[in-house]
């Protein structure tokens, strides 16, 4: 997530969207971070490489 987005001032002006969004927040808080593995190959590619990788010439 870009920086600038979490950054950003909403604001709610329903009364029940507030209590979502709060509520949310707070679900978010205590659930645990859970890690995944990679299913497929992962690797870097730069430069020219990116073009082949997509099949442009």
């Amino acid at each position: 997530m870009a920086t600038k987005s979490i950054l950003k001032d909403i604001n709610i002006k329903d009364k029940r969207l507030a209590h979502t969004f709060v509520e949310a927040l707070s679900q978010a808080e205590h659930s645990k971070y859970k890690p995944t593995e990679l299913s497929r190959e992962c690797r870097e590619i730069a430069g020219d490489k990116i073009k082949e990788f997509f099949g442009k010439k």
